[in-house]
């Protein structure tokens, strides 16, 4: 089992920035992907980011490369998610997932943590 939590969501003005946690415990990652996905109102979930869980091998939504990037602290067991420049249009709840596979499908992981809303206003 792996547990994921989320943390560092927030209200944030357009233009302005924020740091996403996501503290995992449980059994080992290593060799594990990890996911960010966020989900908006009324629309389905949708990819963000992934890396391996030792932080290679990252790739990036179009809308949000160049402005947010995936990082890790290997000593606290946390990849974060650093958003820049933000927009109106990247309020969600933003996930982060554990699974086995690159993929930006979300049926490809198999650990979800709770979600943490990014509110940002224009």
């Amino acid at each position: 089992q792996v547990q994921l939590v989320e943390s560092g969501g927030g209200l944030v003005q357009a233009g302005g920035s924020l740091r996403l946690a996501c503290a995992a415990s449980g059994r080992t990652l290593s060799g594990s992907v990890m996911g960010w996905f966020r989900q908006a109102p009324g629309k389905e979930r949708e990819f963000v980011a992934s890396s391996s869980w030792s932080g290679g091998s990252i790739t990036y939504a179009d809308s949000v490369k160049g402005r947010f990037t995936v990082s890790r602290d290997n000593a606290k067991n946390t990849v974060y998610l650093q958003m820049n420049s933000l927009k109106p249009e990247d309020t969600a709840v933003y996930y982060c997932a554990v699974g086995k596979f690159y993929s930006s499908s979300t049926g490809s992981y198999d650990y979800w943590g709770q979600g943490t809303q990014v509110t940002v206003s224009s």
